[in-house]
């Protein structure tokens, strides 16, 4: 252990040469851990973490560990986050909790599914067949030749795709349905790395669609860049999902959807970017308008059954039975619920019905945001801080706020006359308020990138209706700003700097050097009300925990 300390000390002055000679001293020096507490090993963990933080000089410890559920923990959880309070006393580091995430939402989302923030669908076809009302969509929507049948040699005719006869090849020996696939490899001869499948399709604006395709991998190299986009006409991600399979994995069916939002057309991919070696085949690309998939059901997210002909509006428990999709879970790989008409309600066999309702959708795996409009997440976030308060008492709290890409799009939203930007404001202003109801003294820091008009504090952002732009305005002024786009770094802390921000550095990422930290220094050095440093890692990756916090420590040092 002495020797390869000795190596990381020889490293850090090697790769940092200016860190033992800098002004500031920041007091704020913490390492970000994620950790459910639900196994004693997250215990164990957590000491080996806090420990080689202490030694190499750091002081806190922000600990995402679902705070945000308290009242839903076993009693085991509580047993182990005492044991956690009492390593970090021994070791002389804070615990900072991370609370209330909207932009991803478990935690809120496990006291009500139906908190989730909500696309709506508006106007669906439904035709009454016996006991059911079933979507029959207006327009049938298809990708053309998604079997990928007719063909001129290696050219898939009617679909875009990357190099025919060089990148990409009609296998008729390799297939998953009728008597070809699309194989794909070479990609990693080329600097982007792209091998994939495109068609633009027609389809009605506010409605729901299911998409789904064939793919099997042969080495495939990274796994994660194969993924299903939907574009908007003017560039906005409708849809990025990325598939949970193996390097090499037999033929796998992939079912995703998404809301088209108001566009009339929509931009469909399924292929990899930025891949590096190995193959993988696609068969059976199509795409169908769905039915109340995922509908969510809350005073903000209203469900209504109309007659085409005769417009009368029916009754949900006179006309037809309440709807819900008891799985709801966001995803688009089960049966939508059925409309089930009551025996003595109005609707009429052969009836013709337009159904508007709102649903909840996963912007990627397991990212599904929750609903700033909706009174009901208050509620459920001040009971929250009430128990956080009692089982750790923090002096400082930070606010889980980033990549919120959902959102102004439900009746909640609406009837409130906001810019998104205002209903974030309102939001974080209202998180703070819960904090400060039980420790009036608490610090609050919140991430950067939804307050800041260099990264995501924008419009077009997502599936989000409105623009967060301006956003940084409607904030409580003595929040700590936590800056983590490493690229603008210069720009985003002298931004928030200039309105009166302290700021601290979310740093590192999960390199392998101290590049990355040692530019966050830099940039420190140069912002008034700079306050600290994170060593942030999204891997649970703590090998260079020790060199970051030596580098740290010694800012402020004069040699």
């Amino acid at each position: 252990m002495a020797n390869t300390m000795e190596v990381s000390i020889v490293a850090l002055l090697l790769a940092a040469p200016s860190a033992l000679c800098r002004g500031k001293s920041y007091p704020y020096r913490w390492v970000y851990v994620a950790r459910s507490l639900t196994e004693d090993s997250d215990v164990g963990d957590i000491k080996g973490i806090v420990k080689t933080a202490s030694e190499h000089g750091l002081n806190g410890m922000v600990l995402a560990a679902g705070f945000d559920i308290l009242d839903l923990q076993r009693p085991t959880y509580f047993r182990r986050l005492e044991q956690v309070k009492r390593t970090c006393r021994e070791y002389n580091i804070e615990i900072i909790p991370l609370i209330f995430s909207v932009g991803r939402g478990g935690a809120a989302r496990g006291h009500d599914k139906n908190l989730a923030a909500a696309l709506p669908v508006t106007d669906a076809s439904f035709v009454v067949r016996g006991a059911n009302a079933y979507l029959v969509p207006d327009r049938e929507v298809e990708i053309n030749n998604g079997g990928f049948e007719q063909h001129n040699g290696n050219r898939v005719t009617g679909i875009s795709h990357d190099k025919p006869g060089e990148v990409s090849f009609v296998d008729r020996r390799v297939f998953k349905g009728g008597n070809a696939s699309l194989r794909l490899e070479n990609f990693g001869k080329y600097r982007y790395g792209h091998a994939r499948v495109m068609q633009t399709v027609k389809v009605r604006p506010r409605r729901s669609y299911k998409l789904s395709c064939w793919v099997k991998t042969e080495a495939l190299e990274p796994v994660s860049s194969l993924r299903v986009l939907v574009l908007a006409p003017d560039g906005r991600t409708l849809l990025s999902w990325r598939p949970k399979i193996l390097s090499t994995n037999g033929w796998y069916n992939i079912i995703t959807g998404f809301n088209s939002l108001h566009y009339s057309s929509a931009k469909l991919y399924v292929g990899v970017w930025g891949g590096k070696s190995g193959k993988f085949w696609v068969d059976d690309f199509c795409i169908k308008e769905a039915g109340p998939l995922n509908v969510v059901r809350r005073p903000g997210a209203p469900l209504t059954v109309k007659g085409q002909e005769n417009g009368v509006i029916y009754v949900e428990g006179r006309d037809f039975a309440p709807v819900k999709d008891p799985k709801l879970d966001f995803r688009f790989d089960h049966n939508p619920p059925p409309i089930r008409l009551l025996p003595q309600g109005r609707i009429k066999e052969g009836e013709h019905l337009r159904v508007s309702y709102y649903q909840g959708i996963s912007v990627r795996p397991g990212q599904i945001g929750i609903c700033m409009s909706e009174p009901k997440l208050y509620e459920v976030w001040t009971e929250q801080a009430k128990l956080i308060h009692k089982h750790l008492a923090p002096g400082k709290y930070f606010l889980s706020m980033d990549e919120i890409r959902t959102g102004g799009t439900c009746q909640a939203c609406k009837e409130r006359n906001m810019t998104m930007a205002q209903i974030l404001g309102d939001c974080i202003t209202k998180q703070t308020q819960i904090i400060r109801g039980v420790n009036p003294k608490a610090e609050v820091l919140i991430w950067s990138d939804m307050l800041d008009p260099n990264h995501n504090a924008r419009d077009k952002y997502y599936l989000v209706e409105g623009d967060f732009a301006g956003s940084w305005k409607y904030i409580p002024k003595d929040l700590i700003i936590v800056c983590w786009y490493y690229n603008k770094r210069n720009t985003t802390l002298r931004f928030f700097s200039s309105l009166g921000f302290r700021t601290l550095a979310g740093a590192y990422y999960d390199g392998n050097t101290l590049e990355n930290p040692t530019g966050w220094l830099e940039s420190l050095e140069r912002t008034p009300g700079a306050s600290g440093i994170m060593y942030t890692t999204w891997r649970n990756k703590y090998d260079m925990l020790g060199p970051f916090g030596d580098l740290v420590a010694t800012t402020g040092r004069r040699e």
